[in-house]
């Protein structure tokens, strides 16, 4: 068995060198699944705050919904950490909750929810940008550029399989703060990448 620090998905989360490959792109069949950590709960649907705030928290997160009342992250000290408080706030509030560690039976399952957690934080990348966008069209005030930074790190805590997004929304934000516009900076970084702006 690999440790939390030596699988794949763990790696993927931390590497930033060699994003796409070790975090989403095809795995080797000869590479183990990684260990996750996963959550399942159930609470009462009365009253309904307690499930609202769990849930929020859970997206908050970043969190692979893998069946109704049952969410995975790659395991790690932090993850679990972060999933265990969750399992006390549901315990507190009436409900049951579990951790358990646990591993895909086979690599394929595993880029699959990869590749899920990878496309929603693609989508707020993509939105990000947007607003980056938006804001350069106008003279952006300080209080947007700091807004749109906290997002950017916000979005960056609960991405474990970094999209090339990433690294155009990190551009847009950088471009907003320095007062360049966002769609000429990211028309830039797109032809140092050899793609077409």
């Amino acid at each position: 068995m690999t440790s939390n620090h030596d699988s794949p998905v763990a790696r993927g989360g931390r590497e930033r060198g060699n994003r796409q490959a070790s975090a989403v792109g095809p795995a080797s069949p000869l590479e183990k699944p990684g260990q996750w950590v996963l959550l399942s709960y159930r609470l009462p649907r009365e009253p309904s705050g307690p499930r609202t705030a769990v849930w929020r928290k859970l997206r908050k997160l970043g969190v692979a919904q893998i069946s109704d009342g049952l969410v995975a992250l790659p395991a790690g000290p932090r993850t679990r950490e972060q999933l265990e408080w969750l399992s006390e706030e549901v315990i507190d509030s009436g409900g049951t909750a579990t951790i358990w560690l646990a591993t895909p039976g086979n690599r394929a399952e595993e880029h699959q929810v990869a590749q899920t957690m990878a496309a929603a934080r693609a989508a707020e990348y993509r939105a990000l940008i947007a607003a980056a966008q938006a804001a350069g069209a106008s003279q952006p005030q300080a209080s947007v550029v700091r807004r749109l930074r906290n997002d950017l790190r916000a979005i960056q805590r609960r991405d474990y399989f970094p999209p090339t997004e990433r690294d155009q929304a990190e551009a847009a934000v950088q471009a907003l703060s320095l007062g360049t516009p966002p769609a000429r900076a990211n028309a830039r970084n797109k032809r140092a990448a050899g793609a077409a702006p």
